[in-house]
């Protein structure tokens, strides 16, 4: 779990939150952050400041907070609205609006839940001399509304509000995507090393040889991989637009990462795919293939068991350092691309360049051992001749 300290703006326009949760996010970093029996941090801070809201300008002043979010300076600011005791018919004057980069999955907007209501609980008896009966909004909940960062129109410099952020944006998209890479690699991928395997045993890989190399050979696996893959995918993705379009809800599609997801897939399936058909390639046995299928999908397993928590803080270190080893890029850089949060662009090219340089290397190692186990019979696959033959043929 990420422990990095999380700043807070407070611009209370109602005058009675603000230092109510000063004192609770006081109260909690006392007890909660540190463990009591080792004294090691086990959760952040939470830092609040309080300002005082400029009224005639308050979008001027929502769009600095934003920007102090993009530059990393703060985690959140959070709005309250003037009427947040008594509220009336305007709702966007009684409500409590907490901005961030991803605020859907932060457990500090729903942290501030209980200490708002319950001290606008108090106030609201107060105000009807402790009878309940007297004040009908006395249990009037106001949730802490996740909202997306105030912009500016390049074009016109006018500000833009903020638009609300939802679990769909969050946790759906996100999920959707990375499985679907999922999907399409292990269509692709598995089926390469049984493949092979079968090939060689039947013979059918010898007279092969006769006419084509055994790197064309390999090649001619991978690329076939890969057109099923592409086909799948496009069928898949167009389907998806179709009826999502059809739903009214196309804001939600995230056209920006179309690209990634493809160039993601095409390697990864090179990637993996070489690996695969060169431990099929040393297998003369169909039980050989069946204990070797595990261990080459791994790379597209391991990011299945750790999506969740890197789904939730997307720019924390383990998951900047998980997204960036290569055999995990393609499925969990482009997780963290479509959460609302986004990737800095050097992360997302340097994840791309090493996801390049480790299908070249794979690919390079997965075909000097097949060129030497396609035509090999009897040998079972054993890791220290797999070494030999990628390294010295």
């Amino acid at each position: 779990m990420d422990t990095t300290d999380k700043t807070v703006v407070i611009m209370d326009r109602s005058g009675v939150i603000g230092p109510v949760l000063l004192e609770a996010a006081e109260a909690r970093n006392e007890t909660d952050v540190l463990d009591p029996d080792t004294g090691k941090k086990t959760k952040p801070a939470y830092l609040f400041e309080l300002i005082s809201p400029n009224e005639p300008d308050l979008d001027a002043t929502r769009f600095e907070l934003s920007s102090r979010i993009r530059a990393g300076k703060l985690h959140a600011f959070v709005e309250i609205g003037p009427e947040v005791v008594h509220p009336g018919e305007n709702q966007t004057q009684c409500r409590i609006a907490y901005h961030a980069k991803n605020g859907v999955m932060d457990d500090l907007r729903q942290w501030m839940g209980w200490p708002i209501n319950n001290h606008l609980r108090k106030l609201r008896l107060a105000d009807a001399g402790i009878e309940e009966t007297q004040v009908k909004d006395l249990f009037h909940w106001v949730n802490v509304d996740s909202l997306g960062l105030v912009s500016k129109d390049a074009d016109t410099g006018h500000i833009q509000k903020a638009q609300r952020t939802n679990e769909i944006q969050a946790l759906l998209i996100p999920i959707v995507t990375m499985m679907l890479m999922f999907l399409m690699v292990m269509m692709s991928v598995p089926g390469m090393l049984q493949s092979v395997m079968e090939e060689k045993t039947q013979r059918i890989a010898e007279v092969l040889m006769g006419s084509i190399k055994p790197f064309e050979f390999m090649m001619g696996k991978l690329l076939s991989g890969i057109a099923v893959a592409l086909t799948s995918s496009a069928v898949y993705i167009i389907g998806t637009v179709l009826v999502v379009r059809h739903m009214g809800f196309q804001s939600y599609i995230p056209y920006h990462i179309l690209p990634w997801f493809f160039a993601y897939m095409l390697l990864a399936i090179l990637m993996l795919g070489a690996l695969s058909a060169a431990m099929g390639s040393t297998c003369s046995e169909a039980k050989d293939a069946q204990a070797l299928t595990f261990p080459t999908m791994i790379p597209a397993m391991i990011p299945m068991f750790v999506y969740f928590p890197i789904l939730r803080e997307p720019t924390s270190h383990f998951a900047v350092t998980m997204s960036l080893i290569p055999p995990f890029t393609p499925f969990l850089m482009l997780l963290r691309q479509a959460t609302p949060e986004g990737v800095p662009m050097w992360q997302s090219i340097v994840g791309l360049i090493g996801v390049v340089l480790c299908t070249v290397l794979f690919v390079w190692l997965g075909g000097r051992i097949f060129r030497v186990a396609i035509l090999m019979q009897g040998t079972p696959p054993k890791l220290s001749n797999m070494v030999r033959w990628a390294f010295r043929g």
